[in-house]
């Protein structure tokens, strides 16, 4: 499976970095492919450290002005234009996405494929890893749209919350008749 992984490239305390490594490594172990920004620092790197150590695949998706930080030694990495097409061929490479821990670029990603799943544009499973509890208010903010009927559709067929990576892994492995 192509596993798309939205994340930080910052470099994060080691209660965010080691469930990151874990996930990775699960991620090589079952033979998957990793699909990521293509950084080769901070919690990006971790996880491809993690995955291509365990035996995984690594397919990166920089854009112009971070491709000095790309990884070198993927087996495969395309720079894009912008950040619009970096989502967009991130997504086209997808099986699945795991949403991690990040910042603005990672909500803005996790907030893109929550779109088109609502429209019924896409049905690849989409697992939120709540690290260290990091997305709770965003979980609470999603059940309130749930709530008060601003999602068309369940809640639960938009996104999955996972609290390990155990668990993340476990649940597209079953989505995807892998497992």
């Amino acid at each position: 499976m192509n596993i798309c992984v939205f994340l930080s490239a910052a470099d994060l305390d080691i209660r965010y970095t080691t469930p990151a490594r874990e996930f990775a490594e699960l991620l090589g172990k079952g033979g998957h492919t990793l699909v990521w920004g293509g950084s080769d620092v901070g919690l990006m790197k971790v996880v491809a450290d993690g995955v291509q150590e365990a035996g995984g695949r690594l397919v990166g998706v920089s854009v112009d002005f971070l491709a000095a930080k790309a990884r070198p030694g993927a087996d495969e990495m395309v720079i894009a234009r912008d950040l619009a097409e970096r989502k967009a061929l991130l997504l086209e490479k997808a099986d699945a996405v795991v949403i991690m821990v990040g910042g603005t670029g990672t909500l803005d990603e996790a907030t893109e494929i929550l779109e088109l799943k609502k429209h019924g544009h896409t049905d690849m499973p989409v697992v939120l890893l709540n690290t260290e509890g990091f997305y709770d208010g965003l979980k609470e903010q999603f059940r309130r749209m749930e709530d008060e009927g601003f999602l068309p559709r369940p809640l639960t067929d938009l996104v999955f919350f996972a609290e390990e990576p155990v668990g993340a892994l476990a649940y597209l492995e079953e989505s995807q008749g892998t497992r």
